[in-house]
């Protein structure tokens, strides 16, 4: 939303009761999402329609305190539940081999993205971007024809680019994915979800972006590694590692 990118109205929720009034306040139907630093939610139950606030209470009853992937719900999510006339999926990601950003984006989206790259490697189109050029409209268009969007769709998709091009560069992303761009049936392109990666080097330069780090998400050993400038990964066992070095 900060960089300009239609997303659905929404307030963040602690409580069942919470969650019903952001229910009451938008207005029902609404959707509860379990808001955790892993993907997966939906396939876990973290992501549930309500036609009502009691609905809405009752989701969220059951969705705080769930763990989804060694994560506990602690808040949830709740917004205005849009109309989907299709799913596209879009995303930005570092290309370590090509050392350069690269821009994906299919017209079959909603799913996972690793299945269409699997199953119809020709739905997806990529492009990379010269980091010193940066992303300019030729670059949304080509991605458009590519992956065959509708003619009226480019224009709002180009913007959606561009702002989520600018997020990846200004927040020294790794990762910028929406999944899924829905177009909605009067034609409206909007973001539904997306997940979003920042360089843990960088976070020096973004205090707002660090205090999202769900700390109660890791282990104990690894909260405390963190806490005095160390990298530790716990791992399974018997076998450890000390590393010395880049």
């Amino acid at each position: 939303a900060r960089y300009g990118i239609p997303v659905s109205e929404g307030q963040v929720a602690a409580t069942p009761a919470e969650a019903r009034a952001a229910a009451e306040r938008i207005g029902a139907p609404v959707v509860v999402k379990a808001q955790v630093l892993v993907g997966g939610r939906g396939k876990a139950g973290g992501i549930q329609l309500a036609a009502t606030p009691d609905e809405a209470e009752a989701h969220a009853a059951a969705i705080l305190g769930m763990d989804i992937k060694g994560h506990t719900v602690h808040r949830v999510w709740v917004e205005r539940s849009s109309e989907i006339e299709r799913e596209y999926y879009f995303s930005i990601t570092f290309d370590r081999g090509a050392k350069r950003p690269l821009l994906m984006l299919t017209t079959a989206g909603g799913i996972d993205i690793e299945e269409v790259a699997e199953k119809t490697p020709d739905r997806l189109a990529r492009l990379h971007v010269d980091p010193l050029i940066g992303f300019e409209p030729f670059h949304a268009r080509r991605l458009c024809f590519a992956a065959g969007l509708p003619a009226e769709e480019m224009r709002q998709a180009g913007e959606i680019m561009a702002a989520a091009y600018r997020a990846f560069i200004e927040t020294d992303a790794m990762l910028v994915e929406i999944n899924p761009l829905i177009v909605t049936p009067d034609g409206k392109l909007h973001a539904l979800d997306s997940k979003y990666t920042v360089d843990d080097n960088a976070l020096f330069r973004h205090p707002d972006i660090a205090e999202m780090r769900d700390l109660e998400a890791l282990p104990p050993e690894e909260r405390m590694a963190r806490e005095r400038g160390v990298t530790y990964v716990k791992l399974d066992g018997y076998v450890g590692i000390i590393g010395n070095g880049a």
